[in-house]
């Protein structure tokens, strides 16, 4: 089951692409499907149907972003989060072999598109919760079980680094 929590920035990002598609997107794509279908013959129109199918998609894409919004609740940061991983932290962590990862850990909804982001719901960010740095994490992955260090924790709006 997906997590219904979303970041401040998660959910701007989520009501812009919304309203991109509500007044930018559908309305260009309909005035398509309306010149294609002046045309006459829809049967064999290859403009009507691929934008009829589009259209089909925006209207999907529109209904469940709306539905996501409706259950989506935003977490806010707070002071008291200092110094631990909690929903919107962002993370360094290292392991023996000498890799170092850095993300943002942030709701479902809004990883697409970023490599610098992971879901609360996923392994590496259920172990790292409510740890400090300096704290170890075992974190099962389908090779096995790697245990990684947190080196740094911070939040986008203490403007430093901990």
């Amino acid at each position: 089951m997906k997590t219904n929590l979303i970041t401040a920035e998660g959910l701007k990002e989520i009501e812009k692409e919304l309203d991109y598609l509500w007044r930018t997107y559908r309305p260009e794509i309909t005035q398509k499907v309306t010149w294609a279908a002046s045309l006459g013959d829809r049967s064999e129109n290859a403009d009507y149907k691929e934008n009829k199918r589009l259209l089909r998609q925006i209207d999907s894409k529109i209904r469940h972003l709306r539905k996501r919004l409706d259950v989506l609740k935003v977490v806010h940061y707070s002071p008291q989060q200092d110094g631990k991983v909690f929903f919107g932290a962002w993370v360094e962590v290292e392991n023996d072999a000498g890799e170092v990862l850095q993300f943002r850990i942030v709701g479902p909804d809004e990883i697409y598109g970023r490599k610098d982001y992971i879901s609360i719901d996923s392994p590496m960010a259920r172990a790292l919760l409510k740890k400090s740095a300096g704290d170890e994490a075992e974190v099962a992955t389908h090779a096995g079980s790697k245990l990684w260090v947190v080196s740094r924790i911070w939040y986008d709006n203490q403007g430093h680094k901990t």
